[in-house]
């Protein structure tokens, strides 16, 4: 085990190679772990050192006599191998929230209230991956995926409301099942603000007896995405991991012989199940989600064939389907064109720093969206004897996207991280 206590005395111990993967930090003037004591500082992250308060964040840091704490948000990074951790934060707050994220904005408490003097756990599982597979083939990421928290070396931590942190405990999560995600833009963790994906949400409503491995890329199609990018799932894909697979806002836009929904597309999706099923993994298909896109009161179609085709495909190979295309379209409908607006990257100039124009995007999601979205899937998986249900957590709320939650009615802390360029596949 490494422990660090943060202060003038600074400790470090490995016990043994065996638990060298099991990091703990105390925070505070008053520690007495090791029984070290010491006036506790914010700490920078180095990567020489390999942890500490990241991007700048540091002097936003509040010492406490047990802690730190911060109202505005606080990065802390630790370099970490690659594998699924389990997090473990002792905390405590008075008539306050607290907002956790993790990596590339992955949403792992929204806004929880917490009102008690006494140190309380809150705990959560969490995947870090890298581009490599193997010494000489590694993930062929885009320009804008360089130094994003998803694929760098480190476990970056997001704090956010005025809470009080103690510790934080990291170790490896070795019975844990996996959920990969493979998908477009509409799916991915989106790495700054505003930008928004149902896939970084649904973490905040799932047990810690399940890590989600998000690894969709903006911009993707199955095409693109059938390489080094898939190839990393099955590199790390274990007996009954589960894989879920949406794919068609950019399928549409290959064109030629032999593409289409009912060719290239319906070809890879048969392939992609059958390679999962090599591996003994757990296939879930979803339709794309609908584009903001009214003609009147009603929604046009905008992914022609391609719903119908994975429908088909799903229905052939026995494999779960939620049909989030039809979800999104009840959604979207029951806002109306006006409402619907608040479900989408949509902001008038001058609502974000720097930024000059108006945003207008009918494709990417805001927070409220992407929450209802995931809130969608929740909704889908509960309605099926899918094992992957079982793991949804009991305070999930229920759903129905006939009648969706207000629009603009679900709101969190916005983290500091803001690109005002649309992610690909617009």
């Amino acid at each position: 085990m490494k422990t660090f206590i943060f202060g003038f005395l600074f400790s470090f111990s490995v016990l043994n190679a065996q638990d060298a993967m099991d990091y703990h930090f105390v925070f505070g003037t008053e520690t007495d772990a090791e029984k070290a004591t010491g006036i506790s500082t914010a700490l920078p992250y180095q990567p020489d050192t390999g942890y500490g308060f990241d991007f700048g964040t540091a002097y936003r840091v509040t010492q406490h006599s047990a802690g730190f704490s911060a109202t505005a948000p606080v990065y802390f990074s630790v370099d970490v191998p690659e594998g699924i951790y389990t997090v473990s934060l002792v905390l405590s707050g008075k008539d306050t929230e607290m907002t956790l994220k993790a990596e590339s904005k992955r949403l792992f408490a929204a806004r929880e209230p917490i009102n008690t003097d006494d140190s309380i756990t809150k705990t959560f599982t969490v995947a870090v991956f890298y581009p490599e597979i193997s010494e000489s083939y590694k993930v062929g990421l885009k320009d804008r995926e360089q130094g994003t928290l998803d694929w760098d070396h480190k476990l970056t931590l997001e704090f956010l409301g005025d809470i009080v942190i103690h510790e934080i405990h990291i170790e490896p999560s070795r019975k844990t099942r996996t959920l990969f995600l493979a998908g477009d833009s509409t799916v991915t963790n989106q790495d700054v603000e505003p930008w928004a994906s149902w896939g970084q949400f649904i973490t905040a409503y799932l047990t810690d007896e399940i890590a989600v491995s998000n690894q969709a890329s903006s911009g993707a199609s199955l095409a693109s995405f059938n390489g080094s990018r898939f190839d990393k799932i099955l590199s790390q894909l274990k007996p009954d991991d589960f894989v879920i697979i949406e794919f068609g806002h950019n399928d549409e836009k290959i064109k030629g012989e032999g593409n289409g929904a009912w060719g290239l597309y319906t070809n890879l999706l048969t392939d992609f199940i059958s390679r999962i099923r090599e591996k003994q993994g757990i296939p879930i298909l979803i339709t794309p989600t609908q584009r903001r896109a009214f003609e009147g009161a009603k929604l046009k179609e905008t992914h022609g064939d391609f719903p119908d085709a994975m429908r088909k495909v799903a229905q052939r190979e026995e494999v779960a389907l939620i049909d989030l295309t039809r979800m999104s379209t009840a959604m979207y409908e029951a806002w109306g064109p006006e409402a619907s607006r608040k479900a989408f990257v949509q902001y008038p100039a001058n609502y974000f720093p720097a930024q000059r124009e108006a945003l207008e995007d009918n494709t990417h999601f805001s927070n409220f969206g992407a929450n209802e979205l995931a809130l969608a899937v929740i909704h889908a998986l509960r309605q099926t004897d899918h094992p992957l249900k079982n793991y949804i957590r009991s305070d999930a709320p229920a759903y129905n996207p006939g009648q969706p939650n207000e629009a603009g009615s679900y709101h969190i802390p916005l983290s500091s991280r803001f690109e005002l360029q649309k992610p690909d596949g617009n």
